[in-house]
């Protein structure tokens, strides 16, 4: 019997996208394989935000036909979207399938159903019958015609299966002049209030206690949904409705533009137990230049207004940016003007990206290109200056009490047993003890070790008690 097997690279939307194309190969009646090299088809979702992701995909191409010259590979993703006629002409590759036609990807390799099928129960088309001309071997086409929203629940990693994340929005309307990704996915698109409902309802019966709701440009969710009432939903509408609606125990929000956190946002954020202590407010820049040549929607005044709000109404949440290095044009001057915004936010933790100039963008054509080695080094001091913050905000919640979850399975290291958790305020937590995967508890931290906070349960499981969140005891503002 055929197998499958889909390798994701990028974001977590990505991700999600990979998780939905599981879905559509089982109900085809396909089997997943262990690993690439098992697989009878193999699919390649790929990422495109950096060269470096492209060649990431390129790679892994490589890799596959050398462990199992037999599969067949089909390529899908932002890379099969941006650059098909490449992909196609990489040894190995069946079929370019952009995510314009990702929705469909397995009645492309599968065949379509006959009439008197079921979605879950057609019979399938033997792989070795799937061949095409060369002329039908991609799928793509303009991706502002298609307005699906392909989501499935992902999980963070291979062990962790406790923090089910949902895409609710795909798309960007956003034209930054560094970003190609609205060329491959798309106008901002939200999945509808219901079926987000739905959805949570469905991990809630499945016993998960924290959902994180994620999108390509969360912030916009609902914008392009019809109206019910005198304005389209916003935001702050999903996450009152889900609150309203669900018996979810806590619910984490992932990234939101500065623009898009209304005080009313932040008072509901702040004003819940139920929701995530930690917020994600994308930078890239803090000089009011490079923004505008970024074509981004704030200055750093704006910025920094919007993080002070957060702080002040959430004092013990951890507050995270994405930073962007070396884009065109970028002075010494300017750098320096990022990194003494970043000195003075009660930020606790960066993303570090370095430019990388995207065909077709404005950017990738713009005079004074930073060079590399310029580019890298200062990426390095950025992540040495997040390191430094990081580390001060963790020593803050020393003797505090903190809510977590449980992770993963319990693992032995030294002398002792210990259980893998996170905090309601995003911080990793090496907890003393063996404890069941999926419950929340409260901790008390001894210690700082490395990029973890360690301790131990100072009360036994309290999944349905409402806590004060804990404030960090020295100020995080460095």
């Amino acid at each position: 019997m055929a197998n499958f097997y889909v390798e994701n690279f990028g974001c977590r939307a990505a991700q999600a996208d990979g998780r939905a194309i599981e879905e559509q190969l089982r109900c085809r009646g396909l089997e997943p394989a262990g690993c690439a090299e098992s697989a009878t088809l193999v699919v390649l979702n790929t990422c495109a935000v950096t060269a470096s992701a492209e060649r990431d995909a390129r790679a892994a191409i490589r890799r596959i036909r050398r462990a199992n010259p037999g599969c067949e590979v089909i390529v899908t993703g932002c890379y099969a979207q941006r650059a098909p006629q490449e992909v196609a002409a990489l040894p190995g590759v069946s079929r370019v399938i952009g995510n314009s036609h990702k929705p469909n990807l397995a009645q492309i390799a599968l065949g379509p159903h006959s009439e008197k099928d079921s979605s879950k129960q057609a019979p399938l088309v033997p792989l070795s019958s799937l061949t095409l001309p060369p002329e039908q071997s991609i799928f793509v086409s303009d991706i502002f015609a298609h307005t699906e929203l392909l989501a499935a629940p992902v999980f963070d990693g291979p062990r962790e299966r406790t923090r089910p994340n949902l895409k609710v929005q795909d798309g960007c309307n956003q034209r930054c002049s560094f970003c190609i990704i609205p060329f491959l996915r798309g106008p901002s698109r939200s999945l509808g209030l219901e079926e987000v409902l739905a959805q949570v309802n469905k991990l809630v019966a499945a016993g998960y206690r924290e959902v994180v709701i994620s999108g390509i440009n969360l912030g916009r969710w609902g914008r392009d949904l019809s109206p019910e009432g005198p304005r389209p939903p916003k935001l702050e509408d999903l996450v009152r409705a889900i609150l309203d609606r669900t018996a979810l125990r806590k619910l984490r929000i992932s990234s939101v533009e500065p623009m898009d956190w209304s005080d009313s946002l932040i008072r509901l954020m702040a004003g819940s137990s139920r929701i995530a202590k930690h917020a994600h407010v994308p930078l890239q820049s803090g000089s009011d230049g490079v923004l505008r040549r970024m074509h981004r929607k704030y200055r750093p005044w704006h910025y920094r207004e919007t993080v002070e709000k957060i702080r002040a109404a959430m004092p013990g949440a951890s507050l995270g940016a994405d930073v962007m290095v070396g884009f065109p044009g970028e002075t010494g001057a300017e750098f320096d003007e990022t990194c003494r915004m970043i000195e003075a936010l009660p930020l606790t933790y960066l993303h570090v990206f370095t430019f990388s100039a995207r065909p077709g963008t404005p950017a990738a054509s713009m005079p004074a290109q930073v060079p590399v080695n310029l580019r890298r080094e200062r990426n390095r001091i950025l992540r040495d200056l997040a390191a430094e913050k990081k580390q001060a905000f963790m020593r803050g919640f020393l003797g505090e009490r903190l809510e977590a979850i449980t992770l993963g399975a319990a693992f032995e290291e030294g002398e002792g047993t210990w259980t893998r958790a996170l905090t309601d305020n995003y911080l990793k937590l090496r907890l003393k003890g063996r404890h069941e995967s999926n419950h929340w508890l409260e901790a008390r931290v001894d210690a700082v070790a490395g990029e973890e906070l360690v301790g131990e349960p100072a009360a036994g499981p309290f999944d349905t008690l409402n806590l004060a969140p804990a404030v960090p005891k020295t100020s995080p503002i460095l």
